[in-house]
């Protein structure tokens, strides 16, 4: 943790350490955001996810690792952290309990108005990390494309644990999953103290199909494997944090390339 904040702080911009007393906008008034915002901070961080089963982690850790990430990354973007969208399409897994799911014309007409709002607050780059995947990744593509378009704002989508798929092997040797290795070191080290190992088995996992092999309407598992036989939940607590930060990094310094290359291309940067 030390290693990586220290890290972290090598970007920031010397008059950023002396920046808000908030990252989070639930928690900033309306006068330091105005003393902030646009003049200062220009990217604002967008949490979303959804309410499902993760074998024996939270049924929100979709919800928890962008949050966990946007914390982390917000200093070193000098972003503030919008409130997270903690409901979703929540698809296959609809059916275990404690889950939640809002329609696809519910999610979209939603997830737009907050673009329209990031945007007519002022902020040109609206950063989302999305924990969620199945059909809202289609949903939050088209609900960008239009907002970039129609706000002249700058949108990027992170699919974290896509593009962290070279830190799974690079730290467990081989492939992850829904609720497997990677997502529970993840969020082993945001939450620690609602991990339960003690409730885990290796049957509570299932791969997902190859070749549209089959399908299953609820899926069977709350684990979902990408490939046979890779990817159980390992509880190690080392490698989890090892992971975390490498994670962690590898976002970094992909959302400062894109800011960078809009920045170099002059896009939406001075016209609104």
């Amino acid at each position: 943790m030390k290693m990586l904040t220290a890290a972290l702080l090598l970007t920031i911009p010397l008059w950023g350490q002396q920046g808000p007393t908030t990252r989070e906008m639930n928690l900033i008034g309306w006068q330091e955001f105005q003393e902030w915002v646009p003049g200062r901070i220009t990217t604002v961080i967008l949490p979303v996810g959804t309410l499902e089963p993760h074998g024996v982690l939270p049924n929100g850790s979709d919800n928890l690792a962008p949050e966990a990430m946007a914390r982390e990354l917000a200093p070193a973007l000098q972003a503030l952290i919008a409130p997270t969208l903690n409901y979703g399409v929540t698809g296959g897994m609809q059916a275990f309990p404690g889950s939640f799911a809002i329609s696809a014309e519910a999610y979209s007409a939603f997830i737009s108005d907050i673009l329209k709002g990031l945007a007519g607050n002022g902020f040109r780059n609206i950063i989302i990390f999305t924990g969620h995947g199945g059909p809202q990744t289609a949903l939050l593509k088209s609900a960008t494309d239009a907002a970039s378009l129609d706000h002249r704002v700058r949108i990027l989508v992170i699919n974290w644990w896509s593009l962290a798929a070279e830190e799974v092997f690079a730290v467990f040797g081989e492939n992850g999953g829904h609720a497997g290795n990677n997502e529970t070191a993840y969020i082993m080290t945001v939450v620690p103290e609602h991990v339960h190992p003690e409730r885990y088995s290796k049957d509570m996992a299932t791969p997902y199909p190859g070749n549209n092999a089959w399908h299953a309407a609820p899926f069977p598992s709350s684990i979902a494997l990408y490939e046979e036989g890779q990817g159980y939940p390992s509880f190690d607590k080392r490698k989890a944090r090892t992971y975390y930060d490498r994670v962690n990094r590898r976002v970094l310094a992909v959302v400062q390339d894109i800011i960078a290359k809009w920045d170099r291309a002059g896009l939406y940067r001075d016209d609104r």
